[in-house]
């Protein structure tokens, strides 16, 4: 629970930030609100707080977004369940209606969802508006239509793959967080060599990971070269008009490329050659014996460009149509890390809203949908089961109730307020943090992803019981190695 109440802070459009220091050498600093790189990092010897740490790292994985929610959520439900321990219910009671309570609430939320996957405007409004209310806790809050814009563009482009590969994120800094720009293709950092080509239309690319170095020694020099004179003549005979390494190349080869009039770039980082590789549709070689089985990458323009300072390789017209690059610029390294991690999140619900399109509104409101149905269930439902479904009502209502208690909200009296929305028909009741009071969420268009929303509710109340079915935590010994003789 002590791990609910650390991420619990950094939850709503109000959250705050954690700087977390590593103790290792050089003691990197790194400010972030994302409930998953905060948990990562921690160091625990609690086997239960772990459980929690995984969840965390599983909802990041799966959807992206939601990761403080999971962990606030898992622990209100420890919390009342402990309450209910203390009266002497059985967990294993307490587990059955917690079991029930989720099947219901995920009921309530599939009954309300709303889905315009028909209307295409509809849906790019409701992607901007999920890509505003995910980045609203973030460090791009200031800034959020202009980078939700940036979001959608890039993940309308995918048509519905969830492959995140293809949209390149890079970051350079230098200008504020408003000069980040989408573009389409794909931009590799590093500058072009001496004496070549500048510029390369209908390119076809090799993508290589060989060594092109020689050595230095006279009598062995003579060979190496005429070696080396023989590779790249091979490496030529694929008809190419760049060439790319991962290795060195060194200034024999590389005058070799210049004269037959080829773009020759060396030592790309390994993310970046994958990538190119995957989106100019190539594959990396390393033998260049047989050109027929070397699959070449294409692309209509090769040039230089500048961002900054900075030069830059940027790839047009690639083959793979969707692939584009965001460029992030900002104040500083960790302003841009945090940016890049805060985009990852919005690029990740939206890939998946793309493919699952339903939609629900945002601010607290799903919670009290889903308390209001529980509530009634707890009512109707006889026996002690009753008492823990009313306990996950509870746990429910904590989301909102942490949403207005990080705004500095008083969160009692505005809890009440919307559970008094909530029981009229249809409402669309949620919290404002801006002005402090129950809003119309339909309104302030605050909306959310249905899929996040189910993946909290599902993994909370799983870990929840997992750690519920636990009596004593046990100590073994390590494992003996087999002698082996």
């Amino acid at each position: 629970m002590a791990i609910a109440d650390l991420v619990k802070t950094t939850l709503g459009p109000k959250g705050m930030d954690k700087i977390l220091q590593s103790t290792g050498r050089g003691r990197s600093v790194t400010v972030t609100n994302d409930g998953a790189t905060i948990l990562k990092s921690l160091h625990i010897d609690n086997p239960a707080a772990k459980v929690l740490v995984d969840i965390s790292k599983v909802q990041d994985d799966e959807v992206g977004d939601g990761t403080t929610s999971v962990v606030v959520l898992a622990g209100e439900l420890l919390r009342e369940a402990e309450k209910l321990v203390n009266m002497k219910i059985h967990p294993m009671t307490i587990i059955a209606g917690f079991r029930m309570a989720a099947e219901c609430a995920r009921d309530a939320l599939l009954q309300r969802t709303m889905d315009n996957k028909e209307n295409t405007d509809k849906f790019r409004a409701d992607l901007m508006n999920i890509a505003m209310t995910t980045l609203s806790s973030k460090i791009l809050s200031q800034d959020k239509e202009y980078f939700a814009e940036l979001a959608v563009d890039a993940v309308l482009r995918l048509k519905g793959s969830t492959n995140l590969e293809a949209i390149q994120i890079l970051k350079k800094p230098g200008g504020s967080l408003k000069d980040s720009f989408l573009d389409e293709g794909f931009i590799l950092d590093k500058k072009i060599g001496i004496g070549q080509p500048k510029r390369i239309e209908n390119a076809k690319i090799l993508v290589a990971n060989t060594a092109m170095d020689t050595d230095k020694v006279a009598d062995i020099e003579a060979a190496e070269k005429q070696k080396m004179r023989e590779k790249v003549r091979k490496i030529i005979g694929h008809g190419i008009n760049c060439f790319v390494n991962r290795q060195l190349i060194y200034n024999f080869p590389e005058e070799l490329f210049a004269d037959a009039g080829i773009l020759a770039i060396e030592h790309a980082d390994f993310e970046g050659i994958e990538r190119l590789a995957l989106v100019t549709g190539g594959e990396i070689a390393s033998t260049f014996d047989n050109p027929e089985s070397v699959k070449l990458g294409h692309c209509k323009v090769i040039e230089e460009i500048m961002i900054g300072e900075d030069r830059l390789i940027h790839f047009s017209g690639v083959e793979m149509g969707q692939a584009c690059t965001i460029v992030l610029r900002g104040a500083s390294e960790h302003v841009l890390d945090e940016a890049e991690r805060s985009l990852h999140d919005a690029l990740c619900v939206l890939s998946q809203t793309v493919n699952d399109t339903r939609v629900l509104f945002g601010g607290g409101w799903p919670e009290m949908v889903m308390a209001k149905e529980v509530d009634e269930l707890a009512r109707k439902t006889p026996g002690k089961k009753s008492h823990a479904i009313d306990a996950f009502s509870r746990a429910l209502q904590a989301i909102p109730t942490t949403i207005a208690d990080n705004a500095g909200l008083d969160s009692a009296e505005l809890i009440s307020q919307l559970r008094a929305e909530h029981h009229k028909e249809n409402s669309t009741a949620g919290i404002d943090v801006i002005t402090g009071q129950v809003g119309d969420m339909q309104k302030l268009g605050i909306q959310e992803s249905f899929k996040v929303k189910q993946a909290i509710l599902l993994s909370a109340t799983e870990a929840a019981e997992m750690i519920l079915r636990v009596d004593e935590i046990i100590t073994c010994a390590p494992r003996r190695r087999e002698d082996r003789m």
